[in-house]
């Protein structure tokens, strides 16, 4: 069945299996999973936002085949497996709620002749995908990564990371050309799929207040498809774009009609942090004994700034690292600015710019992004600049990561991954997107200046109302925060 804007639904609750203890109703941040308690459950398609955290938190598997024998229970595993369209060699509990898997097709697509492979991976990868292996949480495994990208079949391994650099030139720009020569304020970023989803839904009078960047994710499958074609002297239609995202929603992202530039899609095809894994182990790659590789250059070199993206706070800490320098002129004396990072749902700050006191706020989790946009609505929200991110840690946490079944562990796991982003940034020589050399580059040769006309035609798009406008939720959330922080 479709949603009423014609898409797909990607998150699913299987029946036969669900047994209603609705902890996913719990963790749902848009009352988007319906049912009684006890019974099966199901998804509102036209509500959910897609960012999968029911499908984290379901503990529900199949043993609806215990009692059966061997054979017959593993013929009825098989045939659920391909019910779901997921990988026939899969070893994991096939729980209740699950996501839609592009694996197998993206795996046909890999033997086709003639293409040249691509792929590209988000911040949150290389801090998650070595725990499939049965390694510690946060393992920091960027090189592993490259080599058994490449060892799947892949032409070019870029980096996502790149993506966030060049988000942060153009999104830092919007924000100070709207704040010197006005346009609609706070400006949102526009980086998390769900969050965009969830503004479509619930705050469609609101989407002019969203920043026009399209997600890192997109912008570098533009400019593969352009400006990386163009190094490689390789025709756009003969590029198969994959992009390995921590997020459920990206898949939808990738889809919108509005995710294309000059008859091509940026992206053709999104794999999770759990599918690639599945990929490596089918493929039988020794992951944990592979040598480090590097990304590609240059679509695959990128600063500390865009590695911190995963995170909750990444996307304000490094829009102010380049902002500040920016807008002042003058080198930011610390870059690590703490008052942005942390666990609550909100924070805030205040901080001195030069002349401006910028305003800024940080969303985790999108059930506190009700209180803001209330305020936003009724004209009494003065910040100038707001992240949201809709899962509770950022995309550490996102819906498409290895699955966490204790609270734990979870706890564990976030704190570990988030500690291992900041210390993957710490030890970048460049922590700023703006002195990334290949980003200076791309604007000398490529893109001319950040909101150019080529940027706008490629980097930038649209948003379209999907609903009526928020129907109710609980707004009632407490702020944390500092005021009058100075960087000075």
């Amino acid at each position: 069945m479709k949603t009423t804007d014609c898409t797909d639904p990607v998150i699913h609750i299987d029946p036969t299996l669900c047994t209603g203890c609705r902890r996913c109703a719990e963790v749902c941040p848009v009352d988007a999973i319906e049912g009684l308690p006890g019974e099966p459950q199901t998804v509102n398609a036209d509500r959910c936002v897609i960012c999968g955290q029911c499908v984290q938190i379901c503990s529900v598997y199949a043993s609806d085949w215990a009692g059966s024998s061997p054979q017959e229970g593993a013929a009825r595993r098989l045939e659920r497996i391909q019910e779901r369209d997921m990988p026939a060699d899969i070893r994991e509990p096939l729980f209740a709620a699950y996501y839609s898997y592009n694996l197998n097709k993206v795996a046909d697509m890999m033997t086709k002749p003639g293409q040249f492979r691509i792929v590209q991976c988000a911040p949150a990868i290389r801090v998650s995908l070595a725990e499939e292996f049965g390694m510690p949480f946060g393992t920091l495994t960027p090189g592993k990564m490259a080599a058994a990208l490449r060892r799947l079949g892949f032409d070019r391994v870029y980096d996502t990371n790149f993506g966030a650099d060049v988000t942060i030139m153009e999104e830092g720009t919007e924000l100070i050309r709207r704040v010197t020569e006005g346009g609609p304020l706070p400006m949102f970023t526009s980086c998390c799929p769900a969050w965009v989803r969830f503004a479509e839904i619930e705050y469609p009078d609101l989407l002019d207040h969203l920043s026009s960047c399209k997600s890192p994710m997109q912008m570098l499958g533009a400019l593969i498809k352009s400006y990386g074609a163009q190094l490689d002297e390789v025709e756009p239609a003969n590029i198969y774009s994959v992009a390995i995202m921590p997020c459920t929603c990206k898949q939808f992202e990738c889809d919108r009609p509005e995710m294309e530039s000059d008859g091509y899609r940026d992206v053709d095809e999104v794999l999770t942090t759990r599918e690639l894994a599945y990929w490596i182990k089918q493929r039988g790659i020794d992951f944990a004994n592979l040598p480090d590789e590097e990304f590609d250059s240059p679509l695959g070199q990128y600063s500390g700034a865009g590695s911190i993206f995963g995170v909750t706070g990444g996307v304000m800490e490094a829009a102010i690292r380049t902002g500040y320098e920016l807008l002042t002129n003058e080198k930011l004396p610390k870059l690590q600015l703490d008052f942005v990072r942390g666990e609550e749902g909100i924070r805030v700050a205040e901080v001195q710019v030069g002349k401006l006191q910028l305003k800024v706020a940080v969303v985790a989790g999108l059930q506190h992004a009700y209180q803001l946009l209330d305020r936003v609505q009724a004209g009494e929200c003065d910040y100038h600049f707001i992240e949201v991110m809709g899962c509770p840690a950022g995309c550490i946490s996102g819906g498409g990561q290895p699955k966490l079944m204790l609270e734990k562990h979870r706890i564990e796991a976030y704190r570990a991954r988030k500690s291992s982003i900041y210390g993957h940034d710490a030890a970048h020589q460049v922590r700023k997107s703006h002195e990334n050399p290949h980003i200076i580059k791309l604007y000398d040769e490529f893109l001319g200046e950040p909101l150019g006309h080529v940027s706008h035609h490629l980097l930038h798009t649209t948003f379209q109302q999907r609903g009526p406008g928020k129907q109710s939720r609980s707004s009632t959330i407490s702020t944390k925060g500092d005021t009058g922080y100075s960087i000075h």
